[in-house]
């Protein structure tokens, strides 16, 4: 007869033994990452063996926590798909001419007396459009500190400026990667959680018109709208890529579609076709560096022999690719590893429960993700794990106490996605101070939209303001009673009353 197989008795983990894979991550990429500079894909993998072990020896088998980190995995399926097509878009479209085009005139937009505000609109703009703050921070932003040193204007503050336009794009564009993450990892849909994150960012994108507007006009800087080295670049560019109508098309196609909120994907990969297109038939390339650029990036290796460019025009001209993204879809997967490995054993369930143990309303819980939020960012030092690990461990008690989950996926935003920017040792902090040659505490005070967001999201929190709570309409809400009935501590009927109310 054949053996039966053994049943293995399942614990719960004690609240010590539930932190140790968090108490470990935390280690692991706070000094492995943050000190040491080790990829943080090894060390979210090490992590999740810690956590898988300790599941292990609590009574669960490996195919039991393998198939709740693949169940883990799936949610990041589609924001996996959106990231790649990002990556195809901004190759066909760098190839195509449309981004060389927006920063040909996006140069010719700016004014000495309004520099400032100009950086912030021209940069916001850009990344609005293409969904990526690095990207436009490399681009035209690195264009409008030229222009601003030769005018002789204070960089801290233009830095910040290009800094929170970037991130503008970063936060609300259907291409942003950060974007996407967000509302997959907090349980809503990506056009309702670009609605609701209005209400933290506009407030943010008023008070920074105003106080560039107000800096600027009150800075003495050179008459002269453009340096020798900003009409090199546009001579280049004027040069290299013919300007038409037709460039413009696949922004028209990427913004018309979100404002009808019609399938990213297949949004996208029409701009993408219409811009390959353009490369082959207007910018006279051929048909295999266009698919080269959509997979691997545009280069200036696809220009004609002989063409000589400076070389902080072959920084603002090579970028894109369906590869260039695969850096942040193996951090998404990792971190998710992570999560499920430490899901199967209820572990996140025990650190979430001692963690809330002292919240008794709604705004107590958006306060403590955001700060829970604001402490990943600081520690691992990465915006994707900020949204990806309080967006996983909070979204079951938000609907819990009523709150819709694209309240979580704003929270994680405004103190994750913005504040990455400004933290010295971050890779975005890093990479801005570095991009646009100015400090990164030099330019925090002045990248005002990276931090007014925070603010509006705790103002909102203990006001009510902007809070979106479920009712008998929401999806949610057979999920809300479920996790409710029974329990003592809530009144459902009641605070579904409140909410149909509100």
């Amino acid at each position: 007869m054949a053996k039966k197989k053994k049943i293995r008795e399942k614990k719960q983990p004690s609240f010590i033994v539930a932190v140790i894979p968090i108490i470990a991550m935390i280690l692991l990429l706070g000094l492995g990452y943050g000190f040491f500079h080790i990829g943080p894909e090894v060390l979210m993998l090490v992590s999740a063996a810690i956590a898988a072990i300790i599941a292990y020896f609590l009574g669960y088998s490996w195919d039991e926590i393998q198939d709740n980190i693949v169940d883990k995995i799936a949610k990041t399926m589609p924001a996996i798909l959106i990231l790649i097509v990002v990556g195809f878009l901004i190759g066909t479209w760098m190839i195509g001419g449309t981004i060389p085009m927006m920063i040909y005139y996006g140069l010719k937009l700016i004014s000495p007396s309004f520099i400032i505000v100009t950086a912030f609109v021209v940069t916001s703009f850009v990344s609005l459009c293409t969904g990526t703050s690095w990207g436009s921070t490399g681009t035209i932003g690195v264009a409008i500190m030229g222009v601003a040193a030769s005018m002789h204007a204070p960089l801290a503050i233009v830095g910040g400026a290009v800094v929170s336009g970037a991130y503008f794009g970063d936060k609300l564009s259907p291409l942003s990667g950060s974007t996407n993450l967000a509302p997959i990892a907090a349980g809503s849909e990506l056009y309702e959680h670009i609605k609701h994150l209005l209400w933290t960012t506009l407030p943010g994108v008023f008070i920074c018109l105003v106080v560039y507007t107000i800096v600027g006009l009150n800075l003495n800087v050179a008459s002269g709208t453009n340096s020798h080295n900003i009409l090199l670049v546009e001579n280049s560019i004027e040069k290299l890529f013919s300007m038409n109508i037709m460039i413009l098309l696949p922004i028209v196609i990427v913004l018309v579609g979100s404002a009808l909120q019609k399938p990213t994907i297949p949004v996208m990969l029409f701009s993408s076709t219409l811009a390959i297109f353009n490369a082959v038939v207007i910018q006279h390339f051929n048909i295999k560096d266009a698919c080269t650029a959509a997979v691997s990036g545009f280069t200036v290796d696809m220009l004609p022999k002989g063409v000589h460019l400076t070389a902080s025009l072959a920084t603002l001209l090579e970028r894109g690719g369906m590869i260039s993204m695969l850096s942040v879809v193996l951090i998404a997967l990792c971190a998710y590893g992570f999560a499920g490995a430490m899901d199967v054993s209820n572990s996140l369930t025990v650190v979430l429960n001692q963690m809330t143990k002292a919240i008794r309303s709604a705004g107590q819980l958006i306060a403590t993700a955001v700060f829970s939020t604001i402490l990943v960012t600081f520690v691992t030092s990465n915006g994707q794990l900020s949204e990806l690990l309080p967006g996983e461990m909070f979204r079951d008690t938000f609907v819990k106490y009523g709150l819709e989950p694209k309240n979580l996926s704003r929270t994680v935003e405004d103190a994750g996605t913005m504040v990455e920017p400004i933290v010295p040792w971050t890779a975005a902090g890093v990479y801005m101070a570095t991009t646009l040659g100015v400090p990164t505490l030099s330019y925090l005070p002045w990248a005002i939209l990276c931090y007014s967001g925070t603010f509006f999201a705790l103002l909102y929190a203990f006001t009510g303001i902007g809070v979106a709570k479920i009712t008998k309409k929401s999806r949610f809400y057979d999920e809300y009673v479920q996790r409710n009935t029974g329990d003592g501590k809530y009144d459902v009927k009641a605070t579904v009353q409140n909410s149909t109310q509100a």
